[in-house]
């Protein structure tokens, strides 16, 4: 039986990795259909361009003596996905162990006492992540995520991470499934420009409302692709929802989803500024763990980061 390590144990700061897609598709030039970057690891070359990525990030965690967050390149590896990419089922859980492997291979080069490391295998939304195009009921939720996170877990993943969610319904669903395996859950809720998740609901509704449904299952919560400006105001001083939040992954850009999915270039946003604006907001969130970036970011906005957030 899988053994899996629980997340983020102690008081220690833990980086992650930058926008990878919006990287490799507006710096390197590179086709993502779908925005799916698990189809690089169909060879060598492309593998390699993924291994070179997430060790510019590591050597930033490994120079801060932060610990390090793993994310697999595994955001759009579930089956409609898959299906629109031409991977057949066993295809597609091949390139999500392949996914994790790669994680394990970096793991044993890199790890330090000071920066230890945790493989989180990483969910996507079954639909749209920037708009609520495809709900689902939190049975169909879970019946659709389960097979990806069986796979993940099963090659080696020590926590699963949802990124990018539009509603509570899916990831009540996501939470289902990872405590069916018994492996610890991480839900990351985006939202717009109103600090509300795209689907209208509040997030502070979102995090009582899958905590309600699943007796605290997320091992915590986090905020992604969106700019700290978006959400920034409702982090209500004292708050004790607050204490859930543990990790952000901010877009670079101050742009809102719309006006992003209409952009034919990249807003990377100020570096400098946004680590400012990380630091800020450990304030507002006392338990604040993981920091990294999302859409529009690169390995400039995570050394800015970590050297805003490590006093």
């Amino acid at each position: 039986m899988t053994t899996h390590q629980h997340p983020l144990t102690g008081e220690r700061l833990y980086l992650t990795d930058s926008g990878l897609e919006t990287t490799l598709v507006f710096h390197e030039g590179m086709d993502l259909p779908c925005f799916a970057a698990f189809v690089l690891l169909k060879d060598e070359t492309g593998t390699d361009r993924l291994r070179r990525y997430y060790q510019q990030h590591i050597d930033l965690a490994l120079e801060y003596g932060f610990g390090f967050v793993m994310e697999s390149v595994s955001w759009r590896a579930s089956s409609d996905w898959g299906d629109k990419l031409g991977y057949t089922r066993d295809a597609l859980a091949q390139a999500n162990r392949q996914s994790i492997e790669l994680l394990r291979d970096l793991r044993d080069k890199n790890q330090t006492r000071e920066s230890p490391m945790v493989i989180s295998g990483n969910l996507g939304p079954r639909g749209d992540g920037y708009r609520p195009d495809l709900l689902m009921t939190t049975d169909e939720a879970t019946a659709y995520h389960t097979t990806q996170i069986g796979v993940l877990s099963e090659a080696g993943a020590d926590v699963i991470t949802a990124l990018t969610l539009t509603n509570s319904d899916e990831a009540i669903g996501i939470v289902k499934a990872a405590q069916a395996i018994n492996i610890p859950v991480i839900i990351s809720f985006t939202v717009e420009t109103d600090g509300r998740l795209p689907n209208g609901q509040s997030l502070h509704e979102a995090i009582e409302t899958v905590d309600g449904a699943t007796n605290n299952g997320p091992a915590y919560y986090m905020i992604n692709c969106a700019h700290p400006s978006h959400f920034e105001d409702v982090l209500a001083p004292d708050a004790s929802w607050l204490s859930r939040i543990q990790g952000i992954r901010a877009n670079a850009s101050c742009m809102s989803h719309a006006e992003l999915d209409d952009s034919d270039t990249l807003d990377d946003g100020n570096p400098e500024e946004l680590g400012r604006q990380y630091s800020e907001l450990r304030s507002l969130l006392p338990n604040l763990k993981v920091v990294g970036g999302c859409c529009g970011t690169d390995h400039r906005h995570v050394d800015a980061i970590a050297r805003q957030c490590r006093t």
